[in-house]
């Protein structure tokens, strides 16, 4: 019965690292109340990015650990391109040449 991921705080990522996550996203929630929403954006996909790349470079080592390396990969990864990509669709540079 091992072959599944663990669901317990004994196994799963490190605080320390989960509270500067939260740092992280607390500053990007200022941000984006102050009007920045391209700069809260970008930095909420590239924390999400960030931590993607952490948990499939470290692996195991990883202090950020929600399920399997796969999924906390792709998840993360997938997140932070899905919002630049979504992001820069509707309110980029190039968004209103296709409305005309």
């Amino acid at each position: 019965m091992r072959n599944h991921p663990f669901v317990s705080e004994a196994h799963e990522g490190k605080p320390w690292f989960e509270w500067i996550v939260l740092g992280i996203v607390v500053v990007i929630t200022v941000i984006a109340a102050s009007g920045y929403t391209m700069a809260a954006t970008v930095l909420l996909a590239v924390t999400a990015i960030g931590t993607g790349l952490i948990r499939l470079v470290l692996r195991e080592k990883s202090p950020w650990k929600v399920r399997s390396v796969a999924f906390d990969s792709f998840i993360g990864i997938a997140l932070g391109i899905g919002l630049l990509i979504t992001y820069f669709s509707f309110f980029g540079p190039l968004a209103g040449t296709f409305l005309h």
